[in-house]
Order: C-alpha cells, then sequence, then structure tokens
C-alpha cells in the first residue's frame, strides 16, 4: 500500500486492489480523485467533502464508489446504488471478496463549542493498517500501525492529539488536517507531538503534499 498525502485532510491510499481517496475536500488537491475507484468521507464539512467535485468525478468514473456515514449520503440521491452509508462497527471489502477490508469506527465529530451541533463523523481503518479518523479521535479496537493525526482545527487541542497517539499506540503517526495553518505553527506542533508521542520505536511526523509513504499490510 501507497499513501500519498494530497492536501489538509485528503490522502491516497494506492493498493493492488485499487485506489482509495479519502475527504477530497476544498483545501485539497482539486486532482485528488482523478483516477480514484472508491471514495471515502469521514463527516459533511467543506474541507472534507465538496459535492459538486464529488459529483464531477462520479459523472467522469462510472464505476467510482463512495463510502460515508448516512447523513452525507442522504445528500447525494442521485449517486443511488453507488454511495453505500456505513455506521460504527460496520465492515466492507474493496475490490471484492478478497480485496482491502475497511472497519468502520466512530459516530460523532469533536465537540468545537457547546453552540455548534455535532454532526456525524466515521473514521476509516484500512488493511488493517492505516486509520484516518476524520475531525475526531476515535480510538480503533483494533491494533493500528499507521494513525494519521489532525495537526490542528478549531476542534482540537495539542494535548488531546497527543494522548491520543499515546492511546492508539501505532508504529508511526503521520500529521494531517493542517490546511489552515502556516509552517512555523506546523512545525512547532510536530516538534511537540514527537516530543510527547513519539520514541525510539515510533515515528511523528507530517508528510508534505504529494509525498508518497510505503506502508506495510501485513
Amino acid at each position: 500500500m501507497r499513501f500519498t498525502k494530497l492536501g489538509h485532510a485528503c490522502v491516497r491510499l494506492t493498493t493492488p486492489h485499487g485506489t482509495v481517496v479519502i475527504d477530497p475536500g476544498s483545501l485539497s488537491d482539486p486532482d485528488a480523485m482523478v483516477g480514484a475507484d472508491v471514495v471515502l468521507i469521514t463527516h459533511e464539512h467543506f474541507d472534507h467533502v465538496v459535492p459538486e467535485t464529488l459529483r464531477a468525478a462520479a459523472a467522469a468514473n462510472p464505476d467510482l464508489e463512495v463510502w460515508t456515514n448516512p447523513a452525507v449520503a442522504a445528500q447525494f440521491p442521485d449517486l443511488a446504488g453507488r454511495i453505500h452509508a456505513v455506521t460504527h462497527g460496520d465492515t466492507f471489502e474493496i475490490g471484492g471478496a478478497q480485496g482491502v477490508s475497511v472497519h468502520v469506527y466512530g459516530e460523532k465529530h469533536a465537540v468545537i463549542h457547546r453552540d455548534i451541533d455535532i454532526i456525524d463523523n466515521v473514521g476509516f481503518l484500512i488493511a488493517g493498517e492505516v486509520f484516518h479518523p476524520g475531525d475526531a479521535l476515535t480510538v480503533p479496537e483494533e491494533t493500528t500501525p499507521t494513525l494519521l493525526v489532525p495537526a490542528g482545527g478549531p476542534w482540537l487541542a495539542l494535548r488531546d492529539a497527543a494522548d491520543f497517539i499515546r492511546e492508539v499506540d501505532p508504529a508511526r503517526a503521520l500529521l494531517i488536517h493542517d490546511g489552515v495553518f502556516n509552517d512555523t505553527g506546523l512545525a512547532m506542533t510536530e516538534r511537540l507531538l514527537g516530543q510527547l508521542a513519539g520514541s525510539d520505536s515510533r515515528s511523528v511526523r507530517r508528510p508534505v503534499d504529494g509525498e508518497g509513504i510505503e506502508l506495510a499490510t501485513g
């Protein structure tokens, strides 16, 4: 499996069973879904999905399929049969019965403020290797070698991100959700998370946009 960061919270996972793109929002590479076989969407915020862009990608590729939470799926009746609603505890396969397994974890977006409604959010653990939590700090119930960690957001404190890494206990933590922050702040976040949650056996770092990383899948 090859991981590629495509801006903010969007990543591409290239596998022998197909290409998966997660959370191609407005702060992502505008061509993020080109060549995708599957799109996974954690929640409805603009920095994770742009409805018009998703519809354009679906029109360009009649075989494109989408998995997301029920609230997002309900916004796309025009993609009926190609968009699948999933919730915490669900599992599905990408690329057929012997393809890439996906386990769904989480139910709600993290709290931004008590005056802001909490929306649905699901995280995806792909091939037992890499977990994308969306905008939440859900801890999977399985060993998670590669954890994608939000670097910042209006709902996130650095102390919580550090404790998230510690609790999940991955072999590597890759920082995402960084599209609205400057390089000075992100470098500080990367350094502090490395100090607080990194170790000789765990790397904590922020991939640059476009960077590819080979991930083991067992």
